[in-house]
């Protein structure tokens, strides 16, 4: 397996680097699969070529990150490890590409790099554990919607003010959305500007599969349960409406919008089970 240095590089370093991994072929769905069933029973030869063949994948991520202030090396090492997390816990039964569930491992690997070269002050112990509740909406929100959620939708969840949802995750080091002032959009999402935004089709036709079986799993709910969620997660665009704008619609507060979403939220995380063949 070829590695960087965990120094700071030079720039034609870094470009040797990236010349020697584009070098690396490509894996069909079929070698993957074959590679994950050695690796399974012990293979080294296979984990490595595995990770070999996704150094691209991880130098591709990378990119989305290079203007943070830590060497591009660093993010580029951070990417690996998190790809070689998930070489080592792929499930090729679960008939997903294994960019699609890779590309969430390096992600995370990177963006907690860069919140641990952020943080200098340790939060009090409550403020730890707001951020242990919001990464763990975060995920929950990310498997029920087929996406990232907008802060709006994590403090909602929560049940507290989108101010200081954002306020805790400043402090923490945590990334969150920086705000536009074009007016054309109001759901931001948590990672949206640093997504690498290439269309990925594998990934595309997951998503894809995730929402029309939640979607599918919504007729298990009271009517008015799935003409809330309905309305406050639109399923078919990356949209949301507010608590408010329902409730008005509906003849109903927002106090009261909020609870039916909790308990319906509530009732298909009972069936979470459904949607693993899809989420991680």
């Amino acid at each position: 397996m070829k590695r960087m240095t965990n120094t700071s590089a030079k720039d034609d370093t870094t470009q040797l680097y990236y010349e020697q991994v584009k070098t690396i072929a490509l894996l069909s769905a079929e070698e993957e699969r074959d590679l994950s069933r050695r690796i399974q029973a012990g293979d080294e030869v296979a984990r490595t070529r595995l990770i070999e063949a996704n150094l691209r994948l991880v130098m591709k991520i990378a990119r989305s990150y290079a203007n943070f202030d830590i060497p591009f090396s660093d993010i580029v090492q951070e990417g690996n490890l998190g790809l070689i997390k998930a070489v080592e816990r792929f499930d090729y039964a679960r008939n997903v590409r294994f960019s699609t569930y890779a590309s969430w491992w390096i992600r995370q690997a990177i963006t907690r790099a860069l919140v641990n070269s952020r943080r200098t002050i340790r939060l009090p112990h409550r403020k730890e554990e707001l951020i242990r509740h919001i990464h763990k909406t975060f995920a929950e929100l990310s498997q029920f919607l087929g996406r990232e959620p907008s802060l709006d939708e994590i403090a909602g969840e929560l049940d507290l003010p989108e101010a200081d949802v954002r306020e805790v995750m400043e402090m923490s080091g945590t990334i969150v959305p920086i705000e536009t002032n074009d007016g054309n959009d109001d759901s931001t999402s948590i990672l949206d500007i640093y997504e690498d935004k290439t269309y990925d089709p594998q990934e595309s036709l997951l998503q894809s599969c995730l929402k029309e079986r939640t979607l599918g799993m919504l007729e298990a709910l009271l009517e008015r349960e799935r003409l809330v969620l309905m309305a406050r997660f639109d399923f078919t665009t990356t949209s949301k409406n507010t608590l408010k704008g329902i409730g008005e619609n509906l003849g109903l507060s927002a106090e009261t919008i909020r609870q039916i979403e909790k308990r319906a939220l509530r009732k298909l995380r009972a069936h979470s089970e459904e949607l693993r063949d899809y989420v991680y």
